[in-house]
């Protein structure tokens, strides 16, 4: 049995090991994915944009604002921030994109991008030799159509594309699809490729319908994209915040610095008053750590300022749950159980206290991601992977290490 729970903790500690070198590959002389930092840490600039919805159908209001956060994200990636932040609220008429540049330079091209109306248009597609094509623009653009929705074939129920032409637009549409019957008509918003479908027949009426092999999610994506593109949905900037690289540096800084040395403190308090007990909490405490910042470079997960004091917050929690385990375990070995037993029997009552704990933590953290929005979601967000993983390390991590390391005394036989 305790060949097997060594083994065990040689895995974790392996698992650790490689994570750690994961976290910092400086270590090995060799680069892998570099964490994902935030607007705060290395500067860039918080732009929040005002969408004018007035003209919308109440119906499509959701599926424009959703078109265009979407149409943003791709436009700030031209700039090469990875997965943008882009954030909305919307009130009545009034909608609010919040875009958060980390690491962009050159912010007034960005601004100018960014606040451009999306643009849909459509364009045929002309063979050249065996293997080039061309597309020909034509006159038929987002401004002729009325909307898009979800649909489905009535036959096979996959989802499709129904697009409404307004009166103008349909006859525009009729005469194309009828002189190119068995052709492909390209689809373009912002200038890319969202699809090509080819003309089955002769459309009239102004009724359309895009098939093709979509999954749910990418025919709700078209949908938003059309959408995005043919209503009038003017986009203002109305604030514009920047933030100095060297600022957030500086905090990164400070922060890593007051992180580094609540640990310490931390594993000094666990040493003096738990002796070897705090000697294991303390290598489960390091171990939790590389865990934990192996799962957020790994994700990844976009560090801030407060995503980081979430981090920190919880690794108070993990010492939290290993106190109460020790205090448990000294209760029962008074009581004159062997300390197997006696560790046994403290993890067991400990766990209810660690459990209802962590639990309310963990739905405090749930509550805060899906209704706040910016860095108040990457507190939240670190918080909670913490919590999880610190759970574990409490309950498997600090377990294993006093029962592999922790040996009954041998009884005395009386003569």
């Amino acid at each position: 049995m305790r060949q097997r729970q060594g083994l065990f903790l040689g895995i974790i500690v392996l698992v650790a090991v490689l994570a750690a070198i994961f976290v910092y590959p400086a270590w090995i002389g060799s680069e892998y994915r570099p964490w994902r930092l935030g607007l705060d840490l290395v500067g860039g600039s918080h732009l929040v944009y005002e969408a004018d919805l007035s003209q919308i159908k109440q119906e499509d209001k959701d599926s424009v604002v959703n078109g265009l956060r979407d149409v943003i994200e791709r436009r700030v990636n031209l700039f090469g921030v990875s997965e943008p932040q882009v954030f909305t609220v919307q009130t009545g008429d009034k909608a609010q994109l919040v875009v958060e540049l980390a690491g962009v330079k050159d912010i007034a091209q960005a601004i100018q991008q960014i606040g451009e109306t999306p643009f849909l248009d459509f364009r045929l597609v002309e063979q050249v030799g065996t293997s080039t094509t061309n597309f020909i623009p034509t006159n038929l653009n987002g401004r002729y159509i009325s909307s898009a929705a979800l649909s489905f074939n009535e036959t096979t129920r996959a989802p499709q594309v129904a697009i409404s032409f307004n009166t103008e637009g349909a006859k525009i549409f009729e005469r194309m699809t009828e002189e190119n019957v068995g052709r492909p008509i390209a689809i373009f918003l912002d200038g890319s490729l969202i699809e090509t479908p080819v003309v089955q027949e002769k459309i009239t009426g102004g009724q359309a319908v895009i098939t093709g092999r979509f999954s749910l999610g990418e025919a709700k994506k078209l949908v938003e994209r059309f959408n995005a593109g043919a209503l009038p949905a003017p986009i203002t900037l109305v604030n514009q915040q920047t933030v100095s690289a060297n600022l957030g540096s500086d905090s990164l800084r400070k922060v890593l610095v007051a992180g580094a040395v609540g640990t310490l403190l931390v594993a000094i308090f666990m040493l003096f008053y738990y002796r070897l007990l705090g000697l294991f909490a303390t290598i489960a405490l390091l171990i939790y750590i590389i865990f934990t910042l192996g799962i957020f470079k790994l994700v990844p997960i976009t560090m801030t300022l407060a995503g980081i004091a979430g981090f920190i917050l919880t690794i108070g929690m993990a010492v939290d749950a290993n106190i109460l385990i020790f205090e448990r375990v000294r209760e029962e070995m008074k009581k004159g159980l062997t300390r197997t037993a006696a560790i046994e029997e403290g993890f067991r009552r400990a766990w209810l206290s660690i459990r209802d704990s962590n639990t309310s933590t963990i739905i405090t953290a749930v509550i805060l991601y899906y209704f706040t929005s910016s860095f108040v979601r990457g507190f939240a967000l670190t918080l909670l992977i913490g919590v999880l993983v610190s759970m574990f390390s409490a309950i498997t991590t600090t377990r294993l290490l006093l029962k592999v390391s922790l040996k009954d005394k041998p009884k005395i036989k009386s003569a």
